[in-house]
């Protein structure tokens, strides 16, 4: 049998399989943004009709608001710095066979190695020893360190295959070698750049087993409050307050295709 008709035949069946696999993936999410709209004082469906209650309340509850900026900034500074040490380390690695080449790699990588509960609680008796405990600037660095890993897996993933004659070629019309890396390299790993600091962004943003350990009420993170919110209470706040973070990611998405263009800034294809 010709492989064409082979797949001609599994055709309606991997068809199936793929809306099944989606929708057991996306059934969680639809049932939060489902039940942040229930009248009840409790967590259920809407089956009275739908409200905004709980949107409103969002509003009574400016901590939230709060720690969702501190949360915003922590991500796009940790991510950031995390960027910062990413591309010259996977260019260096990339590149270059010198002595210590997979210890660097190794020790980059080894926070993925460890619990974060377990590098929370390092952090806490180390912090402490150094007066950083509940400080912001402490969170930085324990963000920083978590995510690093992931910036430098997807930058490094970038700078393997990338065609070191176009550098040679921009320095030998007498380009200089930041004029070289701002010109050739950068615009060639931008892919990789892009993605590890978004995925850095998204991991620092939804940290909590480790920040829960060196957060402090005057720098709690959004993921943070949710948890310590959801201890004593037991209502559709925290759906809601998850449905707007679901929406504003999708909006966010869909201004970065219109501006710019998804396939562009992720794979590295511009459009037509």
């Amino acid at each position: 049998m010709s492989k064409r008709g082979e797949l001609g035949r599994n055709g309606p069946l991997a068809l199936a399989f793929n809306g099944l696999f989606l929708a057991f993936m996306l059934a969680p999410i639809l049932v939060v943004c489902v039940v942040a709209f229930t009248p009840e004082g409790y967590l259920s469906l809407p089956r009275r009709g739908l409200s905004l209650r709980w949107f409103r309340a969002i509003l009574d509850y400016p901590e939230f608001i709060t720690a969702f900026r501190d949360s915003v900034w922590l991500g796009a500074l940790s991510s950031t710095i995390a960027i910062g040490f990413a591309v010259p380390a996977a260019l260096a690695i990339a590149r270059y066979r010198f002595a210590g080449r997979e210890t660097l790699l190794s020790l980059m990588m080894s926070p993925l190695m460890i619990p974060h509960v377990v590098l929370g609680i390092a952090f806490l008796r180390f912090f402490t020893q150094i007066g950083l405990t509940g400080n912001f600037f402490g969170l930085v660095i324990g963000h920083v360190i978590i995510v690093t890993p992931f910036a430098l897996r997807l930058v490094l993933a970038a700078s393997t295959g990338m065609d070191q004659r176009i550098e040679h070629a921009a320095a030998s019309l007498g380009a200089e070698p930041f004029t070289v890396f701002r010109r050739v390299t950068l615009p060639l790993i931008l892919p990789g750049v892009v993605s590890g600091w978004v995925l850095a962004f998204i991991t620092s943003f939804d940290e909590v087993s480790m920040t829960v350990f060196i957060a402090s009420p005057a720098t709690n993170t959004l993921p943070v409050r949710l948890f310590l919110y959801i201890q004593d209470n037991i209502d559709p706040l925290v759906c809601s307050i998850s449905t707007v973070l679901i929406v504003l990611m999708a909006v966010l998405m869909v201004v970065l295709d219109r501006v710019y263009g998804l396939d562009r800034l992720f794979v590295g294809t511009g459009k037509g």
